[in-house]
């Protein structure tokens, strides 16, 4: 293993990492300096989880308005956008977080219409930096195992108080047959996806082998955030073909699912986009509170991205006729590689 990562280290690696610590900064400006100011603003909103990272936003400052980028789609793993628009509403919450913590109120609104976008009100407030603005720049999907640590009543309570929103509510499962329940859901789930030549086309070309490949793209999943070796292109498309089986990614997630302290499954009223929105806010400010608890989290969403498979999984979490939204293991963990992002003057109308 030490020799693959060998293959693919060198001066890269060193702008990989400086090109994180760019991205992935502290800062507040203040409302003195408006273009300055909207401009971090958006950097903050990109610091986003998007399914896959394909970072499918657009925003017109002159407007407040976050719009959704179907170029960026992902229709095998997501073909009625409701991940895309789960995004819209973390980079949303994100925006929100970091207009308070710079002397900005936020008041948002989902404009259903032809142009689906999220349209932000600011005003003048006294800045707040709250602990959820200063999580913002140390989130990730952190996709290893985790410590097997039990979380306090305390903690588990200020997640679920984060995570709940406007017609959302969040559910956890901490018991451990509950959660081996849910572990038999996601082997289902994920068995059919592997098996659908169409999932696994889409999602290897959003994989990034290499340090090279992400500084390159600024988007994707980069291999080694999944605490995989980084490795030259050709050959870490040779492994994927190779080793990218149902039976190794099921034990995978197996491992990880009875290594987290338990599971939270967000779901939201009505199967509509601004719920979607309402529930990307709800997720991020989980993930958020994650953070500030020492609290590490990932997606464990292929029971929700099944659609012959996700009414039996809300009949399960005893949400029959809803839609549940969102799975998300929790625990204590070690952080990994973050992944970066597209320049904000890429994602500006």
């Amino acid at each position: 293993m030490a020799a693959l990562n060998a293959c693919a280290s060198g001066p890269t690696d060193d702008v990989y990492q400086q090109t994180v610590r760019d991205i992935w900064r502290k800062s507040t400006t203040g409302p003195g300096n408006s273009a300055t100011l909207h401009h971090e603003l958006v950097r903050y909103a990109t610091l986003a989880p998007s399914s896959h990272n394909t970072q499918c936003w657009k925003f017109r400052v002159e407007e407040n308005a976050i719009l959704p980028d179907f170029s960026r789609r992902t229709p095998a793993v997501d073909p009625d956008d409701h991940h895309l628009f789960v995004s819209l509403g973390c980079a949303l919450e994100n925006m929100i977080q970091a207009a308070l913590a710079n002397g900005l109120q936020s008041d948002a609104g989902f404009d259903a219409g032809a142009t689906n976008a999220i349209r932000v009100t600011l005003s003048p407030t006294k800045p707040t930096i709250s602990p959820l603005f200063l999580a913002i720049p140390d989130r990730q999907c952190t996709r290893g195992e985790y410590d097997g640590t039990q979380l306090s009543n305390e903690d588990l309570r200020a997640l679920e108080s984060a995570g709940a929103g406007n017609g959302v509510q969040v559910k956890f499962l901490t018991e451990r047959t509950a959660m081996e329940s849910a572990l038999e859901y996601v082997v289902q789930a994920n068995s059919a996806q592997m098996n659908d030549h169409a999932f696994v086309t889409e999602l290897k070309n959003w994989v990034r082998f290499n340090a090279h490949e992400p500084v390159q793209a600024r988007d994707g999943l980069f291999a080694a955030t999944t605490g995989n070796p980084s490795v030259p292109s050709w050959l870490g498309r040779t492994f994927f073909s190779l080793f990218f089986k149902p039976k190794a990614e099921n034990d995978k997630y197996a491992k990880q699912i009875r290594s987290s302290a338990g599971i939270a499954v967000f779901i939201a009223d009505a199967e509509d986009k601004a719920h979607w929105v309402e529930v990307g806010r709800c997720y991020e400010r989980f993930a958020l509170q994650s953070v500030a608890l020492g609290i590490r989290n990932a997606f464990l969403n292929q029971p929700v991205e099944m659609t012959a498979l996700r009414p039996q999984f809300a009949t399960f979490l005893g949400a029959s006729g809803r839609r549940p939204d969102l799975v998300v293991r929790f625990g204590k963990g070690v952080k990994l590689p973050q992944s970066l992002r597209r320049p904000v003057s890429s994602v500006l109308l």
